[in-house]
């Protein structure tokens, strides 16, 4: 898998929470509640990231949940009709996220986490299928590592030694 640092000062990026989660901590004066959010960011144009950020407040757990994201940023393929170039289960954890292929006019069909991820990556016409785990922050990072995963015909031509029409016919 191809994990490429991104330069995130040049790119207008749009972000969205998709969790704010009270957790606590027991001490022996009692218990401490923080809040941890979970916040995906894109440019729209195929790059993505996800990050988490606990704090005492709500706000300060999103702007760090907003800077991890920016840090995790990975670039994705798309083809011509802003879908991906082939179907693909991505897995992390127990979470599985199928991400299948549509043609134009399709939209976006996914469920909630998966649905802020492929908005946020551009793509424009998906259908996908979250399976095993509901927790939202192995949905969104195993959708994550799917779209890593996804290699162009470009890619796979190179790495067979054949021509892009041999390997896309």
């Amino acid at each position: 898998m191809k994990r490429t640092i991104i330069d995130a000062g040049q790119l207008e990026l749009n972000d969205k929470v998709v969790a704010i989660k009270r957790v606590s901590k027991t001490v022996k004066g009692g218990r401490t509640m923080r809040f941890s959010a979970l916040v995906v960011v894109g440019d729209g144009n195929g790059h993505v990231g996800a990050g988490l950020g606990k704090a005492g407040e709500v706000p300060e757990a999103i702007r760090k949940g907003k800077e991890a994201a920016i840090k995790n940023m990975v670039e994705i393929p798309m083809d011509e009709n802003n879908s991906i170039p082939h179907d693909f289960l991505g897995k992390f954890g127990s979470a599985s996220v199928l991400l299948k292929r549509a043609p134009e006019g399709t939209g976006i069909i996914a469920g909630g986490p998966v649905r802020s991820v492929v908005e946020l990556a551009g793509i424009k016409n998906i259908r996908t299928k979250s399976l095993g785990s509901n927790n939202k922050t192995n949905v969104v990072l195993a959708t994550i590592e799917g779209l890593l995963s996804l290699k162009t015909p470009e890619e796979v031509a190179k790495n067979r030694g054949k021509s892009v029409e041999e390997v896309v016919c």
